[in-house]
């Protein structure tokens, strides 16, 4: 499930209104441990697209 968020986030990250609506679903649809994994490839993916880091506060980081 956490490569399928991935693929769609990255589809997504075009807009920021619709990426965090994608990513608000996948923190309710991703287990504990994959949840950590996602905060910790977004820290990485935000670096590429600084547009996108209002949202991190989603996820809280």
């Amino acid at each position: 499930m956490f490569d399928y968020t991935k693929s769609i986030l990255e589809r997504v990250s075009f807009d920021l209104v619709l990426f965090s609506k994608e990513l608000e679903k996948a923190i309710k649809a991703l287990l504990p441990h994959e949840l950590q994994q996602l905060k910790e490839w977004l820290v990485f993916f935000i670096i590429e697209k600084p547009e996108l880091k209002p949202s991190l506060v989603i996820v809280n980081i």
